[in-house]
């Protein structure tokens, strides 16, 4: 058995910076290695920044006993490039360990990790938490919102999606469960050979454009009709 385990990580070592951290536990109990959390939100009730750094250990592919795993923790799974990173690292299956409530996303759970799976030919497992945890002294976000004394019904509904777009049923929105699916992780490689995705991506018109953006003097490529000001004159 392998483990992807969840931690609020203290970095004693560099003035105790609080990190959101899975640690990946290898089937003979040993650490194999630990993966910070990108993408930090400030969401309402998840303004995890006032609290959170943002991760430092890039987009690491764990080889495992059980094949090459990676964690995009709860909110990267909004990230598309957080997806693509762990992809073009190897990863076979991709883990998004998540605690996130109805009212804020539950319309895009099914959506995005499928899509994660079918765009960069991996399985993906996601995982959130269950119930609704209420706590002693209500409080606000800034939000404009009225104080309240929980985040909301955190809804399960945890699952595995398919390179080929298939996934299982989820589990309850309610209670605790267990999950037990088994993959062919060689449906990978297929995937990649008949959509050939990754030979067909064109990695340098992005990098290109995402070195331009990242300059203070990023203009952008629009294409004015000329008709426009003509019918709407200043």
């Amino acid at each position: 058995m392998v483990i992807v385990n969840s931690i609020l990580e203290r970095d004693i070592r560099h003035g105790e910076t609080i990190w959101n951290t899975a640690v990946v536990i290898g089937n003979h109990g040993n650490i194999i290695g630990i993966h910070r959390k990108n993408h930090i939100p400030r969401v309402g009730d998840f303004n995890e920044s006032t609290y959170y750094m943002e991760g430092n250990t890039g987009h690491p592919v764990f080889e495992t006993a059980n094949g090459k795993i990676a964690v995009n923790i709860c909110y990267g799974r909004h990230h598309p490039l957080n997806w693509l990173a762990f992809g073009l690292n190897g990863a076979e299956i991709v883990f998004n360990p998540s605690a996130t409530v109805g009212e804020l996303s539950e319309p895009m759970w099914p959506i995005e990790a499928r899509n994660a799976a079918i765009a960069n030919s991996y399985f993906v497992g996601s995982i959130n938490r269950v119930g609704t945890e209420i706590f002693p002294n209500p409080f606000t976000s800034g939000d404009g919102k009225p104080q309240h004394s929980d985040f909301g019904h955190f809804y399960g509904s945890s699952h595995f999606s398919a390179p080929d777009a298939s996934c299982t049923p989820s589990l309850s929105r309610y209670r605790d469960g267990l999950m037990i699916s088994v993959m062919d992780l060689n449906l990978c490689r297929q995937l990649k050979d008949k959509w050939g995705f990754r030979m067909t991506a064109r990695y340098e018109l992005y990098a290109e454009m995402l070195a331009k953006y990242l300059k203070p003097d990023f203009t952008l490529q629009v294409i004015v009709d000329p008709m426009l000001q003509k019918r709407n004159p200043l």
